[in-house]
């Protein structure tokens, strides 16, 4: 029951009553990744392209989409990863989830929410005074 009320009333979390229903009525399951996110294809947008989606495992986080996946999504291809054999190349990253906002956030040396100082001035720039 706790699930349901969670679906039913929250957009971040899993999917939407509406997508669930449209996902049922028009939706081909494409694939799933390595998160569990799965990938649905069917009826067309209005530039006359095939409708594309996912249905987020958990909260919907749209970076959490791995690359192979987020060029499918985005109709750079039309060959989906699980059609094939999609290895990332070397200098693509790992996921790391968008931390803005939490305890683990980039904090940068002066910033109001760090005990560090902030860098001295070397000398390369002159503060604007007004009337000067």
């Amino acid at each position: 029951m706790k699930n349901f009320l969670i679906q039913l009333f929250t957009w971040w979390n899993g999917a939407t009553p509406g997508t669930r229903f449209h996902t049922w009525r028009k939706g081909t399951r494409v694939g799933t990744d390595e998160t569990g996110n799965v990938y649905y294809q069917g009826g067309q947008d209005s530039e006359g392209r095939t409708r594309r989606w996912v249905i987020y495992n958990g909260l919907a986080e749209a970076s959490a989409i791995p690359p192979g996946w987020h060029g499918w999504m985005h109709h750079r291809t039309d060959v989906s990863p699980a059609d094939e054999a999609y290895l990332p190349r070397e200098w693509e990253k790992a996921h790391l989830a968008n931390m803005t906002g939490t305890a683990a956030a980039y904090r940068p040396k002066g910033s109001i929410l760090t005990e560090s100082e902030r860098p001295r001035v070397t000398g390369d720039y002159d503060a604007w005074t007004p009337g000067a």
